[in-house]
């Protein structure tokens, strides 16, 4: 079930209202997809969404996938991953998984939401967002390069700021969807789709260009080559 863990007015002012409609959204809110009814080849898995705060206001905390993953490589995500023999439901999932990745102290974590469980269907996971406020951060980093290339705190401002914003469409699969490049990071598919929707509920979406239409390939292809650009020893 989703909804708060918390009283909503036990969290900082800004998350609040994510806290407080946890419990009225269902999986229309943020997907058209539904799992297949009695299909066990369906997965169970969590994510983290965690919020920090610091001068600038909150952020989030992303990972990129390892390029050499067999799935979703290259990637960027909430930390999460699938259910586990002797995980304890969705949120204890997400805490462990986003230890294994990150290495971020669960201590320090303080689940607030969770969130409805979502369908993937290029993975075949059904997906349960976690909603949580990281109240004493800690170093983060990526635990294993073999499965996470970087960890990276963004900024909701940033997420939010439109020139950050855009639509991609991949040709030929008739898919459109958001998508951002912050941070360096490239963010499409159900990461974006995520925060997209979390920016409008939580009041902090600005008014950004929606005929900005671009093609997932060449977009990609773009990033890819501007932060190649940006590495160190690259030719000016």
């Amino acid at each position: 079930m989703s909804g708060p863990l918390v009283d909503p007015h036990e969290t900082p002012h800004w998350l609040r209202r994510l806290v407080e409609i946890s419990g009225e959204l269902d999986a229309r809110t943020f997907t058209r997809f539904s799992p297949p009814p009695g299909d066990g080849r369906v997965r169970d898995a969590s994510v983290l969404i965690l919020f920090g705060d610091d001068t600038h206001g909150p952020d989030v905390l992303l990972l990129r996938r390892a390029e050499t993953l067999g799935s979703h490589a290259g990637q960027v995500a909430f930390p999460g991953g699938g259910a586990e023999e002797g995980d304890d439901g969705p949120v204890h999932t997400a805490l462990r998984e986003a230890e294994e990745e990150t290495g971020v102290d669960p201590s320090g974590v303080r689940p607030v939401a969770v969130l409805p469980r979502l369908y993937v269907p290029v993975s075949r996971f059904a997906v349960t967002p976690v909603l949580a406020h990281w109240h004493e951060p800690s170093p983060v980093r990526p635990v294993d390069p073999g499965e996470t290339a970087a960890v990276a705190r963004v900024p909701v401002a940033d997420l939010a700021d439109p020139a950050n914003r855009f639509l991609v469409r991949k040709e030929g699969a008739g898919w459109k969807g958001p998508a951002f490049e912050v941070g360096g990071l490239f963010v499409w598919g159900f990461t974006a789709g995520l925060l997209s929707v979390l920016l409008t509920l939580g009041g902090w979406e600005r008014e950004w260009d929606h005929t900005d239409v671009r093609d997932l390939d060449v977009a990609l292809a773009r990033h890819e080559a501007r932060a190649r650009q940006l590495e160190p020893g690259a030719r000016e």
